[in-house]
């Protein structure tokens, strides 16, 4: 099976390395202080303390190695490929939703560094699918659970 390409940004590259810094140098430590806490309160069969702290370092362990794959297969997207003409992946772009004539900021990232809480969409997202490739002033229709939603490219950063 081929291992997905995770693309990221410098930004994001650096915020996962931090994440896995995080993990593995402070996250580890405080679980397995936790674990031997709850083992020393006797009888682990009905403890639920140990229960979950083991619980938690399976997950911080399944975050390592997923994290670490991910590491394995970057590619990163410098910032002198980004082109002001077209959207591409690390792009900054303003669309105009044509219907209501509201302005929206969208960073198109990889799906390993979205979040739209951040305005950074991934590139497979419906919107991030529809602009790819297209250029300022180019009118989109982009197909969403409500229906259809038109947005022209105003601004490409």
């Amino acid at each position: 099976m081929a291992t997905k390409e995770v693309i990221l940004t410098q930004g994001g590259l650096e915020k996962l390395e931090k994440e896995l810094e995080h993990l593995k140098s402070i996250k580890r430590r405080e679980v397995a202080d936790r674990i031997k806490t709850a083992i020393s309160f006797g009888d682990i069969s009905e403890n639920s303390e140990y229960e979950d702290a083991k619980n938690e370092q399976a997950f911080i362990e399944g975050r390592i190695i997923t994290l670490e794959k991910m590491l394995r297969n970057v590619r990163l997207i410098d910032d002198s490929e980004v082109d002001s003409e077209t959207v591409g992946i690390g792009s900054t772009v303003l669309l105009k939703d044509i219907e209501y004539d509201e302005d929206f900021h969208y960073t198109i990232v990889g799906s390993a560094e979205a979040n739209p809480a951040e305005n950074k969409i991934s590139n497979e997202s419906p919107v991030g699918k529809a602009i790819l490739g297209k250029k300022i002033s180019d009118i989109v229709e982009v197909t969403v659970p409500a229906g259809a939603l038109k947005y022209q490219i105003v601004k490409i950063l």
